[in-house]
């Protein structure tokens, strides 16, 4: 059989296909952030300011999952903290921005050695690399955020201040339009989620033990005042695609020891109850829900972040997959991690999976196919310890 020979592209157009390569963005893909500090360690059984640490050194890294392993670009110099639960970033639906919460500065006058920051960085994820191009202002220790469907709001839940912020997004332009009381600045607010139709929000109020159910209508925000009882300390929360149930997992006591839940909250018609409560592990410290809704994935401690002399102490943390049974979940798998599980996120596809080990610097990679998550064995080195961890969407 004779062999066809293929003509030479002509150089113009080689040209232009390799100009078209080069100003491909990572939004164009699957893309997820990771925060990486390098201020707070949590080895010790519970947190320490690093001596001599500063936030000049903390990153962000850009993973970009169209081709895998996905690629990695780290930006230097981007404040954030593992004080706070790793949802303290967010990608907006178009996949161009990103806000990442700057919780919290160093003050070695303070007891705890830091004091509560009050603004978000906004990230242009379409420069090359992106680069921090501006702050918006927030009420006091910005934590969890969520954008809104449509990508034009985003909430912000701001511990030390009680309050959710309500930032009007424009383009690159983000600006606090108003703020709203949840609970008292002593309860926690922590983290917030946003409905599939823009029309409800949970934030949950940690120290408080309730997740608070808040109203979006015209683009204003209130607080219905309504209180949904949550096991422990809820801490993330998520709302599943459908809209039907919100998740949320926390501490009891906070001991490191005792088996935690995952409460589950119905939100399909009338007000919002906690109707479930599926048991996980020991200080879970994220969940995230799949881009299909039919997995949720959980980050337990452990035992991991207890002190090294404690008898319960061990060298590694679990993922916790559950299924969708109907109205609730239930545990499917138990996967091992590295110490101190941080961030646990799918990608916009639901193809993979991304957990971070805090003192570990690794973000550890997992296979989504058919209901079933594997450890694919990829690690990824980031230059700090990853604490807050987001996917962008499907593209």
């Amino acid at each position: 059989m004779k062999t066809m020979k293929r003509s030479p592209l002509p150089w113009s157009l080689l040209g232009v296909l390799a100009a078209l390569a080069a100003h491909t963005t990572p939004a164009a893909g699957q893309v997820m952030l990771s925060g990486n500090e390098t201020k707070v360690d949590l080895t010790g059984g519970g947190p320490k300011v690093i001596p001599g640490a500063t936030a000049d050194a903390d990153s962000v890294t850009l993973l970009d999952f169209s081709q895998f392993p996905p690629s990695a670009t780290h930006v230097k110099g981007v404040a954030n903290t593992v004080v706070g639960p790793p949802s303290n970033i967010a990608i907006s639906p178009d996949g161009k921005v990103a806000l990442v919460a700057n919780s919290i500065r160093l003050d070695p006058s303070a007891a705890a050695g830091w004091v509560p920051e009050n603004h978000v960085h906004v990230l242009d994820l379409t420069a090359r690399p992106p680069k921090v191009i501006g702050r918006a202002q927030t009420d006091l220790q910005p934590s969890g955020i969520s954008f809104a469907p449509g990508g034009r709001t985003a909430l912000v839940a701001n511990r030390a201040g009680g309050t959710v912020s309500v930032l009007t997004v424009d383009g690159t332009n983000v600006k606090q339009a108003e703020s709203v009381k949840v609970c008292e600045p002593a309860e926690s607010v922590s983290d917030v989620a946003i409905s599939p139709d823009g029309k409800l929000a949970l934030a949950s109020v940690q120290k408080g033990g309730y997740v608070a159910v808040l109203k979006i209508e015209n683009g204003k925000v209130t607080n219905t005042g309504r209180k949904v009882s949550a096991y422990g300390q809820p801490y993330r929360v998520v709302i599943t695609p459908d809209g039907e149930l919100g998740l949320t997992a926390g501490m009891g006591n906070g001991n490191g020891v005792d088996v935690d839940c995952v409460t589950v909250i119905d939100l399909k018609g009338g007000e919002p109850r906690a109707v479930d409560y599926v048991l996980i592990g020991a200080s879970p410290e994220s969940i995230e829900i799949s881009p299909d809704g039919k997995l949720l994935a959980a980050v337990v401690m452990d035992g991991s972040n207890l002190a090294p002399t404690d008898a319960h102490h061990t060298t590694a943390g679990a993922l916790v997959i559950l299924e969708r049974r109907d109205r609730t979940f239930a545990k499917s798998q138990r996967l091992p991690v590295g110490r101190i599980p941080e961030g646990v996120a799918f990608t916009g596809d639901g193809r993979h999976l991304v957990v971070q080990c805090h003192p570990d610097r690794q973000l550890w990679l997992f296979d989504v196919k058919d209901g079933r998550v594997t450890d694919t064995g990829e690690r990824i080195e980031v230059p700090g310890m990853p604490s807050s961890l987001r996917a962008g969407p499907a593209r």
